[in-house]
């Protein structure tokens, strides 16, 4: 089920909030479990056949968890081997659904090379969310071992890994920023402070998926899905296509995020911030503090800084910064070309660490330094999303030929990738999305000044006058979003 469909927003989260609150009002721990029924429901909707290995994962973990965590009657040595057992159970179960035939048409491109018969395929279909629910437990299970985790409720571990509004495509949760907010009984209250701002910013992601992002991927999806069948782009054509998808993206992926805070919050519980207006980034080290903030935490935590960070020297630093970026890339999908994106991007890392170190010795940048550190790194970005995007590197090499200009320059000359952008609209929207990107806040940091009572108290004309404004632009931007419904238009990162 679709965030962006009617079934989602006519029926199933009118029905799952009334009964959640009607529920709540009565036994806490009944609506924690009517909540989490009602996300199996909804991941079940996509495919009831993939549902019984999501609730394998969660037995398994939760079991695995409770036998690692600290106990008088445990020895360090047995907690310690359950915990490799179940993070390599974990590994596994990944690989064998999203990499086992990656890797056996890897072998297979050397067999056919050396004459040999290919090996058979699996052709497993990849369950959706699987990365994000099988991160989420990972970080639970090295919680545990910890000593981290404190609520140990199964209903609540339950509800943490399956919450509909991050299950398919983040954020990667962690145990001790949800477990918390479930146990409380205050949770289980209506607010309707929270549920207007809930609304609210659903809409403005709803908006940015419907109105911004699935525009875009039109005119990315005729460039890049022309340039694989064999056309050859020019310059201006192959920028404009890239530009297209850039923007795509961003929307895409800011729309669902702001979708899920927005849907949580309705329903009382905070999602971390996922994605922060990362195309303001004068960086690729800022990108990354921007851009899926919850993967780049996952990745830094449990995987760079277990590989040992900084701490073992300089040269040890940068080539665990390119490794912790190689497999971020392989994360997002079973590719070479995520591979070369991870890649790109761990070198990114190291050019910029490297020049803080050695050149401005970090130093605090002027403004024309921030305007020249902008302009390289939205380039950079562009020019790595380009194999994000493309289905294989003989797409992404004739892409990047176009963009040397290698194809040539006039865009008439590739008159069935030219008629699109010729349209005023295109330009319009192009003009629209950067004036987001770069003039606005965040849609979190948007409403912060939105009236509750309290915080204009004894201004009542102004918290009328502020009340109505943005009841009229979220009721506008709703209707419009509203027209768009109909088309299957999932988010890009449910395929990750």
């Amino acid at each position: 089920m679709l965030f962006n469909s009617y079934a989602f927003i006519f029926f199933f989260f009118p029905i799952v909030l009334l009964g959640f609150f009607l529920i709540g009002r009565r036994h806490a721990r009944t609506a924690a479990g009517f909540l989490a029924l009602a996300s199996l429901f909804f991941y079940g909707w996509w495919s009831i056949k993939v549902l019984p290995l999501l609730l394998i994962s969660v037995c398994f973990n939760y079991w695995a968890g409770m036998r690692v965590t600290p106990a008088p009657d445990r020895a360090d040595g047995t907690r310690k081997k359950m915990l490799v057992f179940a993070l390599v159970v974990n590994l596994l179960v990944l690989a064998v659904f999203k990499y086992a035939d990656f890797f056996l048409g890897t072998v297979n491109a050397g067999l056919g090379a050396a004459d040999i018969k290919p090996l058979p395929l699996l052709d497993v279909v990849l369950p959706i969310g699987i990365s994000f629910y099988t991160f989420t437990q990972i970080a639970f299970l090295v919680d545990c071992w910890e000593g981290k985790v404190h609520e140990r409720r199964f209903v609540h571990y339950l509800l943490f890994v399956s919450y509909f509004p991050h299950l398919v495509a983040g954020p990667v949760l962690h145990h001790a920023q949800m477990m918390p907010q479930f146990a409380d009984e205050a949770t289980y209250r209506i607010d309707w402070n929270k549920i207007a701002l809930g609304l609210s910013i659903f809409t403005f992601g709803l908006a940015k998926k419907l109105l911004i992002a699935n525009p875009m991927g039109e005119y990315a999806d005729m460039v890049f899905n022309g340039v694989h069948a064999g056309a050859h782009p020019s310059l201006y054509t192959a920028w404009l296509g890239v530009l297209a998808y850039t923007l795509q993206i961003y929307f895409d992926f800011s729309g669902y995020s702001d979708m899920a805070v927005g849907l949580s919050l309705c329903l009382g519980v905070k999602l971390p911030l996922n994605f922060m207006s990362p195309y303001k980034s004068t960086s690729i080290i800022e990108f990354w503090r921007r851009w899926h903030i919850s993967l780049s935490t996952f990745l830094r935590d449990y995987l760079y800084i277990p590989l040992g960070g900084n701490r073992k020297g300089k040269a040890r630093r940068y080539i665990n910064l390119f490794l912790t970026m190689l497999l971020g890339g392989l994360w997002h999908g079973a590719a070479w070309t995520f591979v070369l994106w991870g890649a790109l991007h761990g070198v990114y890392l190291v050019i910029n660490h490297l020049w803080n170190a050695v050149v401005r010795k970090n130093r605090k940048a002027n403004t024309v330094e921030r305007v020249i550190g902008w302009i390289l790194t939205f380039l950079c970005v562009m020019i790595a999303w380009v194999v994000f995007r493309a289905p294989d590197m003989t797409t992404a090499v004739t892409l990047y030929k176009g963009m040397l200009g290698l194809n040539g320059i006039n865009p008439v000359i590739f008159s069935e990738f030219a008629i699109p952008y010729r349209k005023p609209e295109f330009f319009h929207l192009v003009i629209l999305s950067m004036f987001i990107c770069l003039a606005l806040p965040q849609t979190i940091t948007l409403y912060r000044w939105i009236p509750y009572p309290q915080r204009l108290a004894g201004r009542p004309v102004l918290a009328r006058t502020a009340t109505v404004i943005t009841a009229l632009v979220v009721l506008v931007l709703l209707g419009a979003s509203i027209s768009k419904l109909g088309t299957y238009s999932p988010f890009l990162y449910f395929q990750f």
